[in-house]
């Protein structure tokens, strides 16, 4: 074994050569819930990643909607490594700097007027769901206790938010289910209406599904949401996990809609990659939980907060979200021209932002795993969101330069693809 001895803090410490590994380790000692790509990253710089093998790869998924300002950024490098020579963490029977000044900031750039901080965006929602039903349980009592999401939603995977999802697939064999759960269509005035009660403590929707086809909801149908919350005590949640932080070209995308919820979680973007998540509401709302009522271990703690201060700081910059809508239009311009060039293959561009979705056809139906492995070969990284529609997420620096490269790669993915025969499934 190769070993070398160090001195820290006058201890002497014995270190071991790195453990080789490579994409096989994965199958012989992870639990087997995901299925990796054969592609093993190394080293990541803006929305640049190279593999083992020293293989160069445009990354258009931003860890699903995480890295939005890109892998490595220094601005955060610096931040993480400056927090980390002073204070890594305390729990939560103390607070600290960083958490007080990123609390303040989310505040003071938002609705809210109180937040709870966690590591995950599931854990944001298992905070948001508890927190209505205590609302309404202390407010009207405990018949009031039903929750209304929507189908093909995706709001995190302990069983509380996965089961609040609407996706049967996620929740198959982990019975009996949290109950008093109902689901209806995406963007269907009609169907809230119809599932509305006052027996609702709360009503959950993303502004725009991501796992769920990359689906925007209209204006029309949020604003119904709002109306129908209000004239039955209803609290009205915003699921921003992955559509806030900018990926709208807004802060959050409430704020371009114009609708503004009584909770609203955020995650992913919001560390770029280290994790965090928060709940944010108002003060009249958050005064529901008391001292002991819910908690975390290392939510809030000060290295998450650091960076999530950073982030938040860049993001909301005016100039910086002006150039997200830029980017967002030269994109979609570029996408639009493939549907036009691919029309057999592909039937639309939607999305919101730098948040879009590319819509099989009918002939392609099911196949959009199939492309993204074609564009991966060409050094494209690419999403699917559900079997019929590709996913771009790319980092919110992206340029145009980057655009245009990716408008070369994906053209060259779908001739390979094209030129493959079909595999009866």
């Amino acid at each position: 074994m190769n070993e070398s001895t160090s001195m820290q803090s006058g201890v002497a410490t014995t270190m071991s050569a790195p453990i080789a590994v490579n994409r096989k380790t994965f199958d012989a000692v992870m639990v087997p819930v995901y299925a990796p790509s054969a592609v093993l990253p190394v080293r990541g710089a803006g929305l640049e990643v190279w593999d083992q093998d020293g293989k160069r790869y445009l990354d258009f998924t931003a860890g699903i909607a995480v890295t939005s300002l890109g892998h490595a950024y220094p601005p955060l490098v610096e931040a993480l490594c400056a927090q980390a020579k002073t204070l890594w963490h305390l729990s939560n029977a103390y607070t600290n700097e960083p958490v007080l000044r990123l609390a303040t900031a989310l505040i003071q750039a938002t609705f809210a007027e109180r937040v709870f901080f966690s590591n995950s965006g599931a854990e944001a929602n298992e905070a948001a769901f508890k927190l209505a039903r205590k609302h309404a349980s202390k407010q009207f009592g405990a018949g009031k206790s039903r929750i209304i999401s929507c189908t093909n939603s995706f709001h995190g995977r302990t069983l509380f938010t996965v089961s609040v999802g609407g996706q049967p697939k996620y929740t198959e064999g982990f019975g009996p289910l949290p109950q008093q759960l109902t689901h209806i269509p995406f963007n269907d005035i009609e169907a809230a209406r119809a599932a509305m009660g006052d027996d609702v403590c709360a009503l959950v929707v993303e502004p725009v599904q991501g796992e769920g086809g990359v689906m925007p909801a209209t204006t029309e149908y949020l604003q119904a949401l709002r109306a129908l919350c209000d004239q039955h005590n209803a609290l009205l949640i915003f699921d921003e996990v992955q559509c806030g932080m900018g990926r709208t070209g807004e802060l959050f995308a409430y704020i371009g809609y114009g609708v503004t919820p009584d909770i609203l979680t955020s995650a992913k973007a919001l560390g770029n990659g280290y994790p965090v998540g928060a709940m944010l509401t108002t003060e009249a709302i958050a005064s529901t939980f008391v001292v002991g009522t819910h908690g975390t271990t290392y939510g809030g703690n000060p290295l998450a907060a650091t960076v999530a201060l950073k982030v938040l700081e860049t993001i909301q910059a005016p100039e910086f979200l002006a150039r997200v809508r830029q980017a967002s239009q030269n994109l979609v311009a570029a996408l639009q021209t493939i549907i036009a060039d691919y029309r057999a293959v592909f039937s639309e561009v939607r999305g919101s932002g730098l948040m879009l979705g590319m819509v099989l056809s009918e002939q392609y139906r099911g196949r959009a795993k199939e492309i993204v492995k074609e564009a991966e070969a060409v050094g494209l990284m690419l999403l699917i969101a559900g079997p019929d529609v590709l996913r771009l997420l790319p980092a919110l620096i992206v340029s145009d330069a980057q655009i245009d490269e990716a408008d070369s790669l994906l053209r060259r993915a779908l001739g390979a693809f094209l030129a493959k025969p079909v595999v009866a499934q």
